[in-house]
């Protein structure tokens, strides 16, 4: 005789879902599931539309990973033109991009998942927020807002606004750099590393409180995935070569994105609208995998900047196989950036003139693959002979990482969860093992009124035993 807790919606995500978990007759877990609730169809929207409006079109699908979208399509647009945009454009477009994982992890960091850290997992709800931080400890939430401003305010200068821009066009970028906008944002390169410089001190302080949530949020052993620079072997977010790794960072595959669906493989289930993507060679369910800054520090041995390759050699002591140390990874990312950023910035070539190609339509396909700031993003296009898009497929970031946070919310829920009794503690930690992922399931979608969390406990008749409001 089984019981159900369903905790709906998830909160502090990005996106809307919920998680069910079952009970045995003795209160104890038997399964948990991560539940997508929503479905969106881009794959269907944009057939028939011409390839050149996919960038524009892709960037709606999400509200904060719009640069990463419009990247990823712009590449398979200029497989299909068969132009590569290298130089001048191929630096802008990389700024972009950083400065939107900046801006996204910074939103994932403060805003979603530090009340945790320096409010509590226990704590009360009703204060463990953005809010209850900005009183407890205002600076620390200050330098939330500004790092994720700096972000923001690079895509603004760069690509005209900070949402949805259409700066990010097939064969390049629509304009180029001006020396104005260089130095401005030169000139805010500082206060990015004084945050960054002062966060990572104080949430590597805060980890030894937090032993035993690193021990459980999906701590367990997976392949790792993500891009790696096409000549070395350093950290690479917009165009590379797809690196598989083991636990010990073994490389078990490396290929070029053409061949994706060589070791990528899709399942689907009846109970969420996320697919379930899989690494081929070891099969569904056992192929698991994972994707974003965690995955993307396990794969190489060196970023390829001097402060965050010092983080990153501190990292390597860690448990790199808790999910929990995607916060820390994203830190150490944010730091690689910056400094990224401020390289380019100061190499007079970023304000060349030849920023974009023009070509039509000159083969039926084009696949591209970026990485965003939750993982490896991959744009599949077929189009006919006008150049209209007859096919797509999109392996979005967090897709990639559906059945670890599955795998994760079962471990975490059978660690905590006692089904004789809810608590808010308990049910914030199961929460919490997803916020560590970060996905994003549905950005650009809103609610109309205020989302409640609403955690029911039913016996097996469906009758309500418990119950647990917010």
């Amino acid at each position: 005789m089984t019981q159900q807790i369903v905790i709906d919606p998830v909160t502090r995500i990005e996106g809307h879902s919920k998680i069910t978990i079952q009970l045995d007759d003795t209160g104890n877990v038997a399964d948990a599931r991560f539940h997508v609730t929503q479905y969106r169809g881009f794959e269907k929207i944009c057939v028939g539309r011409p390839f050149y409006e996919m960038p524009a079109l892709m960037g709606r699908i999400c509200g904060i990973c719009t640069i990463s979208h419009m990247l990823a399509s712009a590449q398979a647009c200029e497989e299909v033109m068969s132009v590569r945009v290298m130089g001048t454009a191929r630096r802008l477009r990389e700024v972009v991009n950083y400065a939107s994982l900046i801006q996204s992890h910074a939103l994932s960091f403060f805003h979603l998942s530090s009340p945790d850290f320096l409010l509590g997992m226990d704590s009360d709800p009703a204060k463990r927020s953005i809010f209850g931080l900005m009183e407890s400890n205002p600076e620390i939430a200050r330098d939330g807002v500004r790092l994720r401003r700096f972000g923001q305010r690079i895509i603004e200068l760069m690509a005209g606004k900070r949402i949805h821009p259409t700066w990010i066009v097939v064969g390049g970028v629509s304009e180029r750099l001006s020396p104005e906008t260089r130095e401005e944002i030169l000139g805010m390169i500082p206060e990015a590393y004084e945050i960054l410089q002062r966060t990572l001190g104080w949430f590597k302080r805060t980890l030894e409180d937090y032993r035993e949530e690193i021990r459980i949020f999906a701590d367990f052993p997976s392949l790792f995935m993500g891009l790696v620079d096409e000549h070395d072997e350093k950290h690479e977010i917009y165009r590379g070569r797809i690196r598989i790794a083991d636990v010990n960072g073994k490389v078990v595959a490396e290929f070029h994105r053409n061949r994706y669906q060589e070791f990528i493989g899709e399942a689907v289930e009846p109970w969420t609208y996320l697919k379930f993507p899989y690494y081929l060679p070891e099969g569904y369910p056992d192929g698991i995998y994972r994707v974003g800054p965690l995955a993307r520090l396990n794969i190489l041995d060196r970023l390829g900047t001097p402060m965050a390759d010092q983080e990153l050699v501190e990292f390597k002591d860690l448990n790199r196989l808790s999910s929990f140390h995607y916060h820390l990874a994203r830190l150490i990312e944010c730091l690689h950036a910056v400094e990224r950023i401020e390289q380019y910035m100061a190499d007079p070539a970023i304000l060349g003139n030849r920023v974009r190609a023009v070509a039509n339509a000159n083969v039926d396909s084009g696949i591209g693959v970026t990485e965003a700031p939750r993982g490896t993003l991959i744009h599949h296009y077929t189009v006919d002979e006008q150049g209209l898009i007859t096919g797509a497929n999109l392996v979005v970031s967090t897709t990639h990482n559906n059945l670890a946070m599955n795998r994760g919310v079962l471990q975490t829920a059978r660690r905590y969860v006692d089904g004789n009794k809810l608590t808010e503690g308990m049910l914030n930690r199961v929460e919490a093992v997803i916020r560590s992922f970060d996905p994003c399931l549905s950005c650009s979608t809103h609610a109309y009124d205020r989302l409640s969390l609403d955690v029911e406990l039913r016996g097996p008749e469906g009758e309500l035993l418990d119950e647990v409001l917010r």
